[in-house]
């Protein structure tokens, strides 16, 4: 090669470095916004730093773990070219299934996803996970975007994220603290959260044609709107009513629906009794129903039917819970109660986790 011959780059195999650096500078100001006090350094180190010897106050401090993504939310994002809130869905997904076990969110890295690194919409997905990050209590302390021409179209990009919290080894919460008397109490969903997409844009963006423009009027908004409800988050809500009360088990409910979610926190022997009368499903469940003539078994297995969290508590602390919900803007109801599974089927109830 002589010496005025130009070789390969990075730049030309579509990697742009420029764009990415520029990109972390327009989301530096999202991330301050996150810090806690245990947050150490700032952006541009090879790994987050968090101070941790605030956990010598705990006896026995368990760290819990979770990692999640979106689903294919993130097409509708990129279709309606609107990605302030993809990452709050992110949150959402993460740190509500830490406060699961009774934990408290500490902090969450994120990784995206780009075919092509266009700086100002990677700063607003960021936007939105440091928007999440301040609901949920948490630190955003760093993250990786990763450009993949040729795996993904220029604009086109996915994102993941992982969260740390503790939480005290007595306080932990879960399926061996749930007694048969237990009441399960639901907390409202602000919508489909970020779950069941892929059922909903075949239903209705696919077989029905609907265009996310199209004015719903069940919705008051648009499809493209509705479909975009960022994902409610619950962890300070639910860190309130552990610190307040008795609570035995939280479920998030994502993926599989309420039935299987909550089956998760209930020990063997037992049931969840759950009322279908207590509550009606937001309308765009409905509309995915009936658009996509689905059977009530099957939507209920994909969707969270309005229903994006569940408390299992004991009886006598059914109305501080209910009390401190309210107080918290956050809609909430009875829902049903634990029983034996003999008691159950002698009484000849109806059981939502067997959809007799």
């Amino acid at each position: 090669m002589t010496s005025n011959e130009s070789g390969a780059t990075y730049a030309a195999a579509g990697v742009d470095i420029e764009a990415g650096d520029r990109a972390v500078e327009l989301m530096k100001q999202w991330v301050k916004k996150t810090n806690r006090p245990e947050v150490v350094g700032g952006l541009g180190g090879f790994a987050g730093l968090f101070d941790i010897s605030a956990l010598k106050r705990y006896e026995r401090p368990l760290l819990a773990s979770a990692t999640d993504g979106v689903g294919t939310k993130v097409a509708l994002a990129a279709a309606m070219d609107k990605h302030d809130t993809i990452g709050h869905d992110l949150v959402g997904m993460v740190v509500d299934d830490l406060v699961v076990c009774g934990a408290e969110p500490l902090f969450m890295t994120d990784y995206i996803c780009v075919g092509k690194v266009h700086p100002e919409r990677v700063a607003q997905i960021v936007k939105g996970i440091a928007e999440g990050c301040v609901l949920a209590g948490c630190a955003l302390v760093g993250g990786e975007t990763a450009e993949h021409p040729g795996l993904l179209g220029p604009d086109e990009y996915d994102v993941a994220g992982a969260g740390t919290g503790v939480v005290e080894a007595d306080a932990l919460l879960g399926a061996d603290r749930v007694r048969a008397g237990d009441v399960v109490i639901a907390m409202a969903a602000s919508g489909l959260h970020s779950n069941g997409y892929s059922l909903v844009r075949h239903v209705l963006l696919n077989e029905a044609g609907w265009k996310l423009d199209r004015e719903v009027a069940e919705f008051g908004r648009t499809l493209g709107e509705e479909l975009l409800e960022p994902t409610r988050i619950y962890s300070l809500d639910c860190l309130a009513l552990t610190r307040a009360t008795e609570i035995h088990a939280f479920s998030h409910v994502t993926g599989g629906g309420l039935a299987a979610n909550l089956a998760r926190v209930i020990p063997d022997g037992l049931h969840a009794r759950l009322d279908r009368g207590t509550w009606t499903p937001l309308p765009v469940f409905q509309t995915v129903a009936e658009v996509g003539r689905m059977r009530t078994l099957e939507i209920e297995k994909t969707l969270n039917m309005g229903i994006g969290m569940v408390a299992v508590v004991p009886p006598e602390s059914v109305d501080v819970v209910l009390s401190i919900l309210a107080d918290r803007d956050v809609e909430a109801w009875l829902l049903g109660d634990i029983v034996a599974r003999d008691a159950e089927h002698a009484a000849g109830a109806a059981l939502y986790g067997e959809y007799a």
